[in-house]
């Protein structure tokens, strides 16, 4: 079985899709046994409130009251019949069944319900007509026969809102295979299943879309359903209508009389049953619709950008906890609802660093109890000594005690140990726990797991120095962290008031522990590029021991190519490049070039959108001289208005901009503070042919000295 396929089927068992009323299961079982008089069935029905007064109020309509006088329960059963009695109590029992479905409330069910009706309807006539025994059970599987369309919209409902309405053919059953890896029919006979019922009827649920050719040699009740879902869906195609009709021996003038005889009892029964089936058939049924694949590429792209800007949120979530205790309480927190584990626990290593300790929480009280030696401690200390994330499943393999000991602390069959690293030094492991399924949907998301633990761990160790228990060279991480955390706010906070719109959407959604996979359908390219911005600090290291070579045209690439994916520039924009093939290597890290690279092409995005168009270039002007030392000169100038003066006197200060936003005006100090932090400099040449940042970073030391002539621009293109 493909992976989708159980994922869909554990989403169906987790849905809590409502039960099987017991007053059918017994009245079945009674009816097919046959020995059910009327007392018993009086007694049995009177356990229902709701199916006692509806069978009351029929009873004393003026098809059934005859004397004028008031009845009982057992009186009413008689004048009504048993035929009657069981079409009102299996149908009133499957229809308010049907309406504890989740999302139930919110759809029309009028044409969902008529057609299940009739079904029944048909199913029943047919089994009469054929001399199949059980006449309930055939009414019963017709009600029944497409209530997987349901189930689907209860535990998909984005995914299959659409296709709930859709047209009910081979070709919705192939759009479910597709989006869903489960048919509708697949779900039903699964449902019905669940519901223990005995009989054919999950087989009848599941073939119901089978052609004749297969069916012709099936139990007469596969046969019935699927005649009997013809005549109610199909009605109008008159082959099929035949070729299922022949699969039961019903000749082409009396399927005509049990068309229209089952169209008046299905009229009949709705007012029985208080359903109001006006407007059923003008509901629209269109041909089902599968939203074409995404490019795998850009779907990739998509869920990076998602998961760098959901860390970068969580950075800045972590950074706001005041004290450790609110922190590892944030901590466990955000797992939870990223993740979907069902509990998180955190061991942190003991001074002496040989054990493994448990961190309190409010959800597991004895944590702190708890400890785990690092020198033969399984699987977990395993996976804080590697460095790596661990995937532990109850039955997979011969677990140590302490695992076991976890496993049920946690309550789940399998656990995910995510090692907490920041700066070279494991903190210790954080521990969730999840069901044996998920563990390899966990797996996919394994950088954006590492991205989580990377943020945790540079909290937890900030919170750590400030407790005095961590070493002297923990104050430069920490330092780190704060700033990267104010770059992470003021880019997630940026001045524009779409990525404030997304954040506030991304935010509900995460308070509502909703998915988001499908949220990034809806996020326009100012959120690619934001999410682009904060890759860089999925994971925060300490600062550099030494310097490192870094390819500048690679990093300007990269940037280009961001611009372009995310459509962030608009058609009348160019961006072009010029690289120094001779002259291209300069001492620093591609994350903080990155950043400087986006920010100053945005603000000349949005310098040329005021003007209508225009042209930016990012040039490498090769090696020059100052003060005694080799730089690489970078710019990146734009054909925009320029700056006014009151920007100019405050360019590189954090000021109040014109720009909307708590974090405005602190875009180009950032950028000041960035390149100040690769060892460079920076200034600025604005006037009304437009502007330059001028940039020097420091060159490798192992760069050639002779810059070699500029090589012609590559026109990127209107983007």
């Amino acid at each position: 079985m493909h992976q989708p396929d159980q994922d869909i089927r554990n989403r169906l068992l987790i849905a809590r899709l409502p039960a099987m009323p017991q007053i059918l299961i017994k009245l079945l079982g009674h009816l097919q046994a046959d020995d059910l008089g009327m007392p018993e069935l009086a007694a049995l029905i009177a356990n229902d409130a709701g199916i006692t007064g509806k069978l009351l109020a029929v009873a004393s309509s003026s098809a059934y009251q005859r004397n004028g006088r008031g009845a009982n329960l057992e009186q009413s059963l008689v004048a009504l019949g048993t035929d009657m009695i069981k079409t009102l109590v299996i149908s009133d029992s499957v229809f308010q069944t049907f309406s504890s479905f989740p999302h139930s409330g919110s759809t029309d069910l009028r044409a969902f319900w008529k057609r299940s009706l009739a079904a029944a309807v048909f199913a029943r006539d047919i089994a009469r007509r054929i001399d199949y025994p059980h006449l309930e059970e055939a009414y019963l599987a017709g009600l029944l026969h497409n209530v997987g369309r349901l189930a689907l919209l209860a535990t998909a409902p984005k995914e299959y809102a659409f296709n709930f309405t859709a047209r009910d053919d081979e070709d919705l059953c192939a759009v479910e295979q597709r989006t869903l890896q489960i048919t509708h029919a697949e779900a039903g006979a699964w449902l019905v299943e669940r519901w223990q019922l005995d009989s054919f009827m999950a087989d009848a649920v599941l073939y119901h879309h089978e052609t004749s050719e297969r069916l012709v040699a099936a139990h007469p009740l596969i046969r019935i359903v699927r005649t009997a879902h013809v005549m109610a869906c199909h009605a109008d195609d008159h082959h099929t209508l035949l070729d299922a009709a022949a699969l039961c021996g019903i000749e082409e003038g009396e399927l005509d009389a049990m068309l229209a005889s089952g169209a008046r009892q299905v009229d009949k029964a709705a007012a029985h049953l208080g359903i109001d089936l006006a407007g059923a058939d003008d509901i629209p049924t269109p041909p089902a619709y599968a939203a074409p694949l995404l490019d795998p590429v850009q779907q990739r792209l998509s869920e990076e950008v998602r998961n760098l800007v959901l860390v970068s949120e969580v950075g800045q979530t972590f950074a706001r906890q005041q004290g450790e205790s609110g922190l590892l309480e944030s901590m466990t927190r955000s797992a939870r609802i990223l993740f979907d584990f069902d509990n998180t626990v955190i061991l942190l290593e003991n001074p002496t660093g040989q054990t493994l300790v448990g961190a309190p929480s409010a959800t597991t009280g004895r944590i702190a109890e708890f400890t785990i030696p690092l020198v033969k401690g399984g699987r977990v200390a395993e996976s804080v000594h590697q460095r790596r994330t661990a995937y532990i499943r109850r039955d997979a393999e011969a677990l140590a005690l302490p695992e076991e000991q976890l496993l049920r602390m946690l309550g789940t069959e399998g656990m995910v140990c995510l090692p907490l690293v920041a700066g070279g030094r494991c903190l210790g492991v954080m521990v969730g726990g999840i069901q044996a399924w998920q563990l390899a949907d966990c797996q996919k998301r394994e950088r954006f797991l590492q991205a989580f633990g990377a943020q945790a761990a540079t909290a937890l160790e900030t919170a750590l120095s400030e407790r005095g228990n961590a070493r002297r060279q923990l104050a430069s991480v920490a330092e780190e962290y704060r700033e990267a955390s104010r770059r992470v706010v003021h880019e997630v906070n940026n001045p524009l008031s779409i990525i404030k719109n997304y954040l506030s959407v991304l935010d509900s959604k995460l308070a509502r522990q909703e998915p988001v996979a499908t949220e990034m359908s809806v996020l326009n390219e100012e959120i690619d590029r934001v999410g682009q911005l904060i890759g860089s600090l999925a994971e925060i290291q300490p600062m550099s021991t030494g310097p490192r070579p870094l390819d500048v045209a690679k990093v300007v690439d990269d940037v280009v190519r961001l611009f372009r994916a995310g459509q962030f520039v608009p058609g009348s924009v160019q961006i072009a490049t010029t690289m120094n093939d001779d002259a291209r290597l300069v001492e620093g890290e591609a994350d903080l070039l990155k950043q400087i690279l986006v920010n100053l092409v945005k603000n000349a995005v949005e310098a040329l959108g005021e003007v209508g168009g225009g042209r930016i270039e990012i040039v490498n002007r090769g090696h020059v001289h100052r003060e005694r030392k080799l730089y690489l000169e970078l710019a990146v100038t734009d054909t925009g208005p320029g700056l006014s003066p009151e920007v100019m006197a405050n360019l590189f200060s954090a000021v109040r901009s014109t720009k909307e936003g708590a974090h405005r005006g602190l875009g180009l100090s950032i950028v000041h503070g960035l390149v100040k932090k690769l060892g460079g400099q920076i200034a600025c040449r604005s006037g009304r042919g437009g502007t330059a940042f001028e940039i020097l970073l420091p060159a490798w030391s192992g760069a050639s000295t002779n810059p070699a002539p500029a090589l012609p621009a590559r026109a990127i293109g209107s983007v």
